[in-house]
């Protein structure tokens, strides 16, 4: 992973832990602590975010490789891949993001990559820790008492506020400076 100008920090899990869920939880306590957020998601499938009816999902389907729509709320860019590009990489979807108008980017998935991440753990689902053999994983937030774990820090999975807490020390720690302002 080549070097980010912002703190990045992931949040990876198995499937159905809710790292989705979590994220949107995250996002307006992070934003009450004046911090602009941008969120990479990974995706292991195809997808749409227009929809038929949509000019802009016609014109992709007439053929064209790039769709830009914008509005004066938003502007959305549509690249068609057509299966020519291997997986993506985390530095293909940072590379469009405008780091000029953001504090952090919080990354779902990309799981295999090398970069910050806190792990979520959900004991009901069976599965092992990534935090055994992922030397990225600064965090473990878990729903279970764990008394010995490889990381540094370990957060209560049902306590969103708690793992906000330990995101805005981080940035503030990547930032070398004084605390985020609080609420």
């Amino acid at each position: 992973m080549t070097q980010f100008p912002l703190p990045l920090i992931g949040l990876c899990a198995y499937s159905g832990t809710g790292k989705t869920t979590l994220i949107t939880q995250l996002i307006p306590i992070l934003n009450e602590r004046n911090l602009r957020l941008g969120v990479v998601k990974h995706a292991h499938h195809n997808f749409d975010i227009d929809h038929p009816g949509k000019d802009s999902y016609e014109f992709r389907q007439a053929g064209a490789e790039q769709v830009a729509v914008a509005s004066n709320n938003r502007i959305a860019w549509i690249k068609e891949l057509n299966g020519h590009m291997d997986e993506p990489v985390l530095s293909d979807a940072l590379s469009i993001l405008d780091t000029n108008d953001l504090d952090l980017v919080i990354v779902e998935g990309f799981k295999h990559e090398s970069f910050p991440k806190i792990e979520l753990h959900r004991a009901s689902l069976g599965k092992p820790l990534m935090c055994t053999h992922d030397t990225n994983i600064i965090a473990l937030a878990t729903d279970t008492d764990i008394t010995q774990t490889p990381v540094p820090q370990l957060l209560n999975l049902n306590q969103v506020s708690e793992i906000a807490e330990f995101i805005i020390a981080y940035v503030d720690k990547h930032n070398n400076k004084t605390p985020v302002h609080t609420a």
